[in-house]
């Protein structure tokens, strides 16, 4: 997530380097490109946000606790 914060940091930089010089199509090509990092930006925060953790319990051994392999078979 830090580089691609340092990416949009950089983009900013050059969509107002291409709006300083009149170069249009560059502009549109950034803001395209800025808006497809905002949106990967988001989703890292959203993930981020979650859990890393799952909690799964523990295995209940009551159920089978005691049989014997010939029980289990039929």
């Amino acid at each position: 997530m830090p580089r691609l914060q340092e990416i949009h940091a950089n983009l900013v930089d050059c969509f107002q380097e291409a709006r300083d010089q009149g170069w249009l199509g560059e502009v549109a090509a950034i803001e395209t490109t800025l808006a497809a990092d905002a949106q990967k930006l988001e989703a890292m925060r959203d993930r981020a946000a979650q859990p890393s953790t799952v909690h799964l319990g523990m295995p209940d051994f009551r159920r089978d606790a005691g049989r014997s392999s010939t029980e289990l078979e039929g």
